[in-house]
C-alpha cells in the first residue's frame, strides 16, 4: 500500500438526494456526524434507514494498523445528536459498504464482502445491532463488489461492479434482476452495461425521478479511487433491454475542506442526503506506522 493515505468523514447534507442529483450540484453546508476517530482509522460508505423519528447511520470503519473494515451504526435523533455508537457487524474479513434498506417490516443488510469471495445478505433479528446470515446470493461466479439492491416494477435488481484481476475486465458495472431478493438471481444479457474507471462503480442509492427515470450514483474512479460520484440516468432497466448515460461529475464544495479530495458515496436518509469525503495524509507519524505495520 502507498504511504499516502484515504481519510474519510462521513457527513449528513440537508437535501434530498433527488435534488442533488438533478441539480448537479452539493450545498456548501453539511454536518460533520463522524465524531472523534483515532489517528488512522476513518468512516465511510454511510447509509441509513429513519425509523420512528431516529436516524440510523451505518459505516463502515477501517483502521490502517489492522487493514480490516467493520461495520458500525451511530443513531442520532432529529436534533442530529449522538444517542449511541457501536459496531453491528463484524467478520474474519473485509467489510464496508452496507446497504441497508427494509422491506416489508424487515430490515435487511447487504455488506461489500469480496474478500470472502462472497455477497452475502443479512437480516436483523435486532434493529439496529443484532444481525443474521439470511443467505448468500448466487451470482453464477460473479464476485459483485458494491452491490446495490433497488427493487422496482415488481422485480428486485442488483448493480454491481464486477471483482476481477484482469486488466481488460475492471471497471465493469453488471446487473442482476431476481422476483425474490433470496433470489434465484439472473444476470442481464447486456453485462457489462457500463465499462470505465470515471462510472462503472456503485456509489450510492438508486432514485426514481417524476419521468420515471432510475439514477444510480456511481463513483468516478479515472485519476485516483474515490475521485468523485456522478448519476448514472437509466432511462430503460428491464430484463429485455437496458439503456443508461453517464451525467457530470458533481462538484465537492469547498467548505468540506481539507476533506474535498475526494467523494465517493450519496445515499438517502428520509428527506437528507449522507455522503462521505476524504482528505490525504503523508505525516511522518502515519510512515512510522505503516513501517511498523509491514514489519510484522
Amino acid at each position: 500500500m502507498g504511504l499516502r493515505k484515504d481519510i474519510w468523514k462521513v457527513f449528513l447534507v440537508k437535501k434530498s438526494l433527488q435534488e442533488i442529483m438533478t441539480s448537479g450540484f452539493l450545498p456548501d453546508t453539511a454536518i460533520d456526524i463522524t465524531g472523534d476517530l483515532k489517528f488512522y482509522t476513518f468512516l465511510a460508505d454511510p447509509f441509513g434507514l429513519k425509523e420512528d423519528n431516529i436516524f440510523y447511520i451505518f459505516a463502515e470503519y477501517y483502521d490502517y494498523r489492522t487493514r480490516k473494515g467493520i461495520i458500525e451504526c451511530l443513531s442520532f435523533d432529529e436534533n442530529i445528536t449522538l444517542r449511541e455508537r457501536k459496531t453491528v457487524l463484524s467478520e474474519p474479513w473485509h467489510l464496508s459498504y452496507p446497504y441497508v434498506f427494509k422491506q416489508d417490516d424487515c430490515f435487511y443488510l447487504l455488506p461489500e464482502a469480496s474478500k470472502n469471495n462472497k455477497l452475502t445478505l443479512y437480516q436483523a433479528y435486532i434493529f439496529p445491532d443484532k444481525w443474521e446470515k439470511l443467505c448468500d446470493i448466487d451470482l453464477g461466479g460473479d464476485i459483485a463488489v458494491d452491490a446495490t439492491p433497488f427493487f422496482h416494477n415488481g422485480l428486485w435488481w442488483l448493480f454491481y461492479m464486477l471483482a476481477t484481476k484482469s486488466p481488460g475486465r475492471q471497471h465493469e458495472l453488471h446487473v442482476a434482476y431476481a422476483s425474490c431478493l433470496t433470489g434465484p438471481w439472473t444476470r442481464h444479457k447486456q453485462n457489462p452495461i457500463q465499462k470505465g474507471a470515471a462510472s462503472s462503480r456503485p456509489g450510492g442509492t438508486p432514485i426514481i425521478l417524476p419521468n420515471g427515470s432510475i439514477i444510480l450514483p456511481v463513483q468516478d474512479c479515472l485519476t485516483t479511487y474515490g475521485r468523485g460520484i456522478r448519476p448514472l440516468i437509466f432511462e430503460a432497466l428491464t430484463p429485455d433491454h437496458i439503456c443508461c448515460t453517464p451525467g457530470s461529475l458533481l462538484k465537492i464544495p469547498t467548505s468540506l475542506a481539507p476533506y474535498n479530495e475526494g467523494l465517493h458515496t450519496l445515499s438517502s436518509i428520509g428527506d437528507m442526503t449522507l455522503i462521505d469525503a476524504k482528505k490525504t495524509d503523508l505525516s511522518a507519524k502515519g510512515i512510522v506506522l505503516q513501517i511498523l505495520r509491514e514489519l510484522k
